[in-house]
């Protein structure tokens, strides 16, 4: 399983594709294909057929995945996006670093 630097609840920038600019929450991170969802962003339509639990069926909006390289991880103190960097302290607890700024970035609750 690969270790990813973006978690879910963390705040992102897009900084690629058609979604260029705007800013989200992470709902959720796809390990196996490298990709995440994000809140409002890559919003994808689906023609739904009633069925008993949905008797009305209709046009169903939800987000789609985009590539982890596609977002940027934003620095809460400064609320600009950065690359981040991992740093080990002394009693071996791993911390994420803003790169731009130096500032940790705190794990998401």
């Amino acid at each position: 399983m690969k270790k990813l630097k973006i978690m879910r609840g963390d705040r992102v920038k897009v900084i690629r594709g058609n979604d260029r600019d705007k800013e989200g929450t992470v709902l959720s991170v796809l390990t196996d294909s490298d990709r995440v969802i994000v809140e409002g962003v890559n919003m994808r339509k689906r023609h739904q057929r009633p069925t008993q639990n949905d008797p009305d069926g209709g046009i169903r909006t939800f987000e789609a995945p985009i590539h982890i390289s596609n977002v940027m991880l934003v620095d809460p103190t400064t609320g600009e996006a950065s690359r981040v960097r991992m740093r080990v302290e002394e009693d071996g607890t791993k911390e994420r670093i803003a790169v731009r700024t130096g500032n940790p970035i705190p794990r998401p609750r």
